[in-house]
């Protein structure tokens, strides 16, 4: 789920009407335009650009490369699959010394009226000039929502896993089982194995640290659903959504608590539970220190 999203190269990304000036040089560079952004996930494939795939990322990138009337390049703060929704994730694009000179409401105007309808500009932000959406992110938040028992769901549904052979959950016993992997741990086993293979090879760490995996009840416009929260500094690839269905097999009493320890223990992706559906994960909040953003009137 963490990283960057492969760029498109050459002007091929541009609109027509759109000059390649090419992306900027670090001299060039001023500051970072920010923007914290959120998306409906069901009609896209994924934050990365894909060829022949409607992505977020080529969304903004088109809609960035229109007012700026350039190529861009984008880091973000969290890579999601597709499916997966978002309230708040950030994207950063470096910017020349007359670009951060614009009115930051009339560029966020503009790419309101440059992005399509699941996709929205929720606040745009000024860094300084070496700051990046993804590696000055301190910690991320991800919520995943259940809908439990046969009746399907009204408001939750496309963001909430409709678990219609399951009347109930054990919260307590989930609660229970998640506190396990509070800490900093090889989470091998919560990775999706080609992706934990990758990472092996290029000899990169499978260790994260997760500072929150709370298990509650919430009601949400009018409807019961079981929500888990989940804060860390990073995440791999499906981690949320391995934990979310390892923990409902905890809920269903389909496994005791200590078993996720021991899934936790074996480093091993068939040690741990099924992968959850992509539409119940959103990708909720991203911390940077502070002073690191301010709001671009």
């Amino acid at each position: 789920m963490d990283g960057i999203g492969a760029r498109t190269s050459g002007n091929a990304a541009l609109p027509k009407d759109v000059p390649g000036d090419g992306v900027l040089t670090p001299d060039e560079v001023a500051g970072t335009l920010v923007l914290r952004v959120g998306y409906r996930g069901a009609g896209f494939s994924g934050y990365a650009e894909q060829p022949g795939q409607r992505t977020v990322a080529g969304e903004l990138r088109r809609a960035l490369e229109t007012v700026l009337r350039r190529e861009v390049d984008m880091a973000c703060a969290g890579r999601t699959d597709a499916g997966v929704n978002a309230l708040s994730q950030y994207v950063s694009v470096p910017v020349t010394a007359d670009e951060l000179a614009r009115s930051g409401r009339r560029t966020a105007a503009s790419l309101v009226a440059l992005t399509p309808d699941d996709l929205s500009i929720r606040g745009i932000y000024r860094g300084g000039a070496s700051f990046s959406a993804r590696f000055d992110a301190v910690e991320r938040a991800y919520r995943y929502r259940i809908a439990c028992g046969p009746a399907r769901p009204v408001m939750a549904w496309g963001h909430s896993w409709w678990l219609r052979t399951a009347a109930d959950l054990d919260v307590d016993a989930m609660g229970a089982a998640a506190r396990c992997l509070l800490g900093e741990h090889d989470f091998r086993s919560f990775c999706k194995a080609a992706s934990a293979q990758l990472l092996e090879s290029d000899g990169r760490s499978t260790c994260r640290c997760l500072t929150a995996v709370d298990v509650t009840r919430v009601r949400e416009a009018g409807e019961e659903l079981i929500a888990v929260d989940v804060r860390g500094n990073a995440f791999l690839h499906n981690m949320v959504r391995i934990i979310v269905g390892s923990l409902v097999e905890v809920g269903r009493g389909h496994r005791d608590a200590e078993w996720l320890g021991d899934a936790l223990e074996a480093r091993s992706r068939q040690a741990a539970g099924p992968t959850a559906p992509a539409e119940g994960l959103t990708f909720e909040d991203v911390a940077y220190p502070q002073g690191a953003l301010e709001p671009w009137g």
